[in-house]
């Protein structure tokens, strides 16, 4: 794959990394708040694999993606970068995100006026989502905003953040997520100011506004929620399901709020099947 800058909402400079035949079906992948388009990197060369045009990208203010100015990281602007994108393309994309990247995706398929899509694939991302999951996740962003004197540092926070995952061998990865300052310690790829936005998360308006937009899908989705996830309860899950009746869903035994990562091998196996069925 290789690694290319996009145009995002007033040309918004984005970073992806693009492969595959670009005649083939093209699949958007959209990272979750506070992560990067390496949190994709497995299943992007398995699509790539499997004959897909792949388009994984950087969010507006995370990874190597240019940082809103104005200090945009509302929704709208994360769906106004996505529809940028997909203007560039010449068929219907399929779009999978995870949390704020499906929350943008969902708004982009169904809240007029809605994108032409092929699928959707939603990665433990829901309406309605656990409040305490979401403040879980924001109170470990805002605690570690000051970054970390070392790698190893970093990599035990992460450890104590996600008690349940396996902990890499190495530290080596994480400077996929992080760099380092002038001040000589690592800070996480992603704006500060992304976390003054609140009209995102499990806010009253976001449920409504997600929920309207579920109930216009008419594209083939899927759910896919981590068995263990403290952000989409099992109450989420049907609430959506019950707004979009075709929608499969998948729940993944031993994964949390970060499917893609906790459980990359059923996770990729999973979405490249329903996508069979889906384009079939």
């Amino acid at each position: 794959m290789k690694t290319i800058p996009l145009r995002g909402q007033a040309g918004l400079r984005l970073v992806a990394d693009i492969g595959g035949d670009p005649q083939r079906p093209p699949v958007i992948l959209l990272h979750g708040g506070g992560q990067t388009r390496h949190s994709w990197r497995q299943a992007a060369l398995q699509l790539v694999d499997s004959g897909y045009h792949v388009i994984n990208q950087d969010l507006r203010g995370h990874g190597e993606s240019a940082r809103a100015v104005d200090g945009d990281y509302s929704l709208d602007g994360f769906v106004a970068d996505l529809k940028a994108v997909c203007a560039t393309l010449s068929q219907p994309p399929v779009l999978i995100g995870a949390s704020l990247g499906g929350a943008a995706a969902l708004l982009s398929a169904g809240e007029p006026p809605a994108l032409n899509i092929r699928a959707l694939i939603l990665v433990d991302v829901v309406p309605r989502m656990a409040q305490e999951g979401v403040e879980h996740i924001r109170d470990f962003m805002t605690r570690t905003l000051e970054g970390f004197s070392t790698l190893e540092e970093a990599a035990q926070a992460i450890a104590s953040y996600t008690p349940g995952r396996t902990r890499a061998p190495t530290t080596e990865g994480l400077l996929r997520n992080l760099s380092r300052k002038e001040n000589g310690r690592y800070h996480w790829h992603w704006d500060p100011a992304f976390l003054q936005d609140e009209s995102r998360a499990a806010s009253e308006s976001f449920a409504l506004r997600l929920e309207a937009a579920a109930a216009t899908i008419e594209a083939p989705v899927l759910l896919v929620r981590g068995a263990q996830s403290n952000v989409v309860t099992e109450d989420g899950a049907r609430s959506l399901l019950k707004l979009i009746s075709h929608a499969e869903r998948l729940d993944v035994g031993g994964a949390g709020h970060m499917v893609a990562g906790d459980r990359n091998d059923i996770f990729n196996h999973a979405i490249l099947a329903f996508l069979g069925r889906a384009l079939a």
